[in-house]
């Protein structure tokens, strides 16, 4: 047996973390890039606490999510303020993108050089700004995780920058930071969180440790995921999705995805669709897609007793089976009132186009089994 597990420096969980960037931030530097979501505003107090520890700021608005070109915006304006680091304050776009510009901002060349799929692929030749990460939604994981995810709209797609060097310095998650959370964008990031820990766990290449972290995952979401989207404020489930959350990252950044992060990409590309929606359109779809593609080609497989005890985790019930847990997922995606793909413009017509496009996904390297175009297909004409 041979794994690897790399992740951020330090990581600190609980509620209130927040209160400790000052103190933390103020170690890297006097001048910090803070980027945010599309609301700045929120960002206030902690702008206000580190102004008092020292630390003079500037802010980077991160309205969606973000492109090649926002990254070179950000990386203009973190050298021309002399950052001493980044501090990314927001979702999974606003942590995607203070990680590429922290990365950047140290690095020669443009970001096109180092991007997978579309650009040069160089490995970053050193590490980055020093990176503070603090997540205020509870989905992506992205303050764990060692890539960025960029769209090109000129390629329609979207793609990774990675790295081991661009690990955060500090993941700073702090549950009530999430409590305000509308319904739908908890549905749809809990959904996302949900797909990283499933996918991990049942993916070709998992290994002891995140099986361990993705067990644990996996439970504290099946039994919180609802009760957060009834009562936002539910202090106990917020808590058990940000640690959901956490643990997604941990595990995707050390065993890989799968089919639905694969269709993610492309889609995310080419159709304004938000990515936790997109998977959790996908999820259910692509569950049963590998359970039956495992049955007919490789039937011995150990990851079908993967699946058997994911029906076990999700249910509660021992003697559940691998076809109990996409009946669960489903079930959970119609519960919480997730759209279909068509919703956001995806007609059949589009299909061939995205599946040729997934299968040459990253993502799609650590699917359980390797699908057949026929079975992707089928995916996501489910989906729609």
């Amino acid at each position: 047996m041979r794994f690897e597990f790399a992740t951020a420096t330090r990581i600190i969980f609980g509620p209130g973390a927040v209160r400790e960037a000052p103190q933390i931030a103020v170690q890297f530097g006097r001048r910090a890039l803070v980027v945010t979501g599309r609301n700045p505003s929120r960002a206030d107090a902690l702008c206000a606490a580190l102004s008092d520890q020292g630390v003079s700021t500037e802010r980077f608005c991160v309205p969606g999510e973000p492109e090649i070109e926002t990254v070179r915006t950000g990386v203009n304006q973190a050298r021309q303020m002399a950052a001493e680091g980044v501090i990314a304050f927001g979702g999974g776009s606003a942590l995607d993108a203070g990680k590429a510009i922290a990365a950047m901002a140290r690095n020669p060349g443009d970001v096109l050089d180092y991007l997978e799929v579309i650009g040069g692929g160089k490995s970053l030749p050193g590490p980055g700004l020093p990176f503070i990460a603090i997540p205020t939604t509870a989905g992506t994981g992205s303050e764990v995780t060692r890539n960025a995810v960029l769209a090109s709209p000129e390629h329609r797609v979207k793609v990774s920058l990675r790295s081991p060097l661009m690990l955060a310095k500090v993941a700073l998650v702090d549950p009530e930071l999430t409590h305000d959370l509308p319904r739908e964008v908890t549905a749809s990031t809990g959904l996302d969180a949900l797909t990283q820990l499933i996918e991990p766990f049942v993916c070709c290449r998992p290994n002891p440790m995140v099986d361990a972290l993705c067990v644990e995952g996996i439970r504290r979401a099946a039994r919180s995921l609802r009760a957060a989207c009834a009562d936002g404020r539910n202090a106990s489930a917020r808590e058990d999705m940000a640690l959901a959350s956490l643990f997604g990252g941990l595990a995707l950044a050390n065993a890989g995805l799968g089919a639905v992060h694969g269709f993610a990409g492309p889609i995310g590309g080419m159709f304004p669709a938000p990515h936790g929606a997109v998977c959790a359109a996908l999820l259910p779809h692509a569950m049963a897609a590998n359970l039956a593609a495992l049955r007919l080609r490789q039937p011995d497989s150990p990851v079908l007793g993967r699946f058997d005890r994911l029906g076990q985790i999700l249910t509660g019930d021992a003697s559940a089976a691998a076809d109990d847990a996409v009946s669960w997922v489903l079930s959970l995606v119609r519960d919480l009132r997730i759209p279909k793909l068509g919703a956001y413009g995806i007609t059949p017509a589009v299909i061939p186009v995205l599946v040729e496009k997934a299968a040459q996904a990253s993502s799609m390297k650590a699917n359980p089994i390797p699908l057949t175009a026929a079975e992707l297909t089928e995916i996501l004409q489910q989906a729609l």
